[in-house]
């Protein structure tokens, strides 16, 4: 087997200047707009309003080679607006996912890409090359590692570091040989650990940040000549054999490289909460649209599902909104008592509210071992619904909607899309900005446009 580095280093300096499949550039504005509606709910909050003003922007940085921050609307250094934008775009978890690696690839791959473009005065087909090169290049890698990475990493800071580097390595003209230097060193930068969001704390969000960060440096150093470990994936003691169960299975994730794309295989996430629960959800809303049940009718919920919802999502008590964000238990009762789990659900009223938590504890989980061994490429779960008056309905989930096989249409993509942007900046300016995401050929940029007056 070759070099896996080298060959992905190739790949994505091989889209310096490549000319732009239209369907391939559809995928990657699809990319973008989502990541701005999520990065906009999440500028106005915790952890990013708080990093925002432990690192204030250089005084002296020049405009002329600014990117922008868009917490604190200011003018930032390219790493500082990598980091605060991405962390920010993590926090309302209504980010894209890549299933099959387990991550989420639009935080640091965008949120790093979108800064080095307007730093380096690219274009917005330049950025649409770079995101499309980050999300193949760190969603493989990804694909190497897992399941058994996810066991004790958080894939999103982890491999999202390869992600930044990667995009920002295109925006620069970095050559394969630099770009190659560019992943070694993020490879041993990444990081980010199951624990730090398996209960209290602001953690989560600062993975996508530093990786998006961290990406970028490597970038920038490589792109001035700083070397590092070429063997650093597939290396005895190196990412692979260090974050999972062997060396990679870089076979599999090499297979297509250059022939399919990871930008077109992209969950588009359909509720405000921890994707692991999502199948769940699918099942409680479809099986309650079929009976025309209500939350009194529910004697029992039993939700059965892969390895991440039991470990990560079992969560029967929670007094947190990071907490409840992983609680299929409330979620699940959020659904049925406000119609959905959006931004409003995880309001610290709500996260209060006495008709949840007297829902909670009818919601069980358990793990389906059929459905585990399919983990991650498929995501199910088996839905058991017992109603007082007796009768028990059963569903099975086989996907989620907004899977690449069950995708959010452009309109259900922009409906989303105003709803998170609507409250952040207006609903003017979002219809404005939705608008020029999906038809502009500027790169977003205007601190004002994104920002409510």
């Amino acid at each position: 087997m070759s070099n896996p580095l080298i060959a992905l280093a190739e790949h994505a300096a091989g889209w310096r200047g490549r000319p732009l499949d239209p369907a391939l550039a559809h995928h990657a504005r699809r990319a973008l707009v989502d990541w701005v509606a999520a990065l906009l709910p999440g500028c106005q909050r915790p952890p990013a309003t708080l990093l925002a003003r432990a690192l204030p922007p250089d005084a002296t940085h020049g405009a002329a080679d600014a990117a922008f921050c868009y917490v604190d609307g200011r003018a930032s250094s390219l790493r500082r607006a990598a980091l605060l934008n991405a962390t920010a775009s993590h926090t309302v978890e209504f980010d894209d996912i890549h299933r099959d690696s387990g991550y989420h690839p639009g935080c640091p791959t965008i949120g790093a890409a979108l800064a080095a473009a307007q730093a380096r005065g690219a274009t917005l087909a330049d950025l649409l090359r770079a995101i499309i090169a980050g999300y193949e290049v760190s969603c493989r890698i990804g694909m190497a590692v897992q399941p058994s990475h996810y066991r004790f990493w958080h894939t999103t800071g982890t491999v999202g570091t390869f992600g930044a580097a990667a995009a920002v390595a295109v925006l620069l003209g970095s050559d394969a040989a630099r770009t190659g230097h560019a992943l070694a060193t993020a490879a041993t930068m990444a990081g980010g650990l199951q624990q730090a969001f398996r209960g209290e704390g602001m953690s989560k969000p600062l993975h996508a940040g530093h990786a998006a960060e961290a990406g970028a440096l490597a970038a920038l150093a490589a792109h001035a000549g700083v070397t590092g470990a070429l063997d650093v994936l597939d290396g005895p003691v190196g990412f692979a054999a260090a974050t999972s169960e062997d060396r990679g299975k870089w076979d599999r994730a090499l297979a297509g490289l250059g022939e399919t794309h990871a930008i077109a295989a992209i969950t588009v996430k359909n509720h405000g909460c921890c994707g692991h629960i999502f199948p769940g959800l699918d099942a409680l809303a479809a099986l309650r649209a079929e009976a025309g049940f209500g939350p009194d009718d529910i004697e029992h919920i039993h939700v059965a599902g892969y390895g991440a919802t039991k470990d990560i999502c079992d969560r029967p008590h929670i007094t947190t909104e990071q907490e409840a964000r992983f609680s299929m238990q409330y979620c699940a009762a959020a659904l049925l008592l406000l119609g959905g789990v959006r931004i409003a659900a995880f309001a610290p009223e709500r996260l209060r509210d006495p008709a949840i938590h007297a829902l909670m504890p009818r919601v069980s989980v358990s793990l389906d071992p059929e459905l585990a061994a399919a983990y991650p490429q498929r995501r199910a779960a088996r839905l058991r619904v017992t109603l007082r008056d007796g009768r028990v309905l059963e569903r099975y989930q086989p996907t989620r909607k907004g899977d690449p096989d069950a995708p959010l249409s452009d309109a259900e993509l922009s409906a989303k899309f105003l709803e998170l942007a609507g409250p952040a900046i207006g609903e003017h300016a979002a219809r404005d900005l939705l608008d020029a995401l999906w038809q502009g050929e500027s790169l977003p940029g205007s601190v004002q446009v994104l920002r409510a007056e």
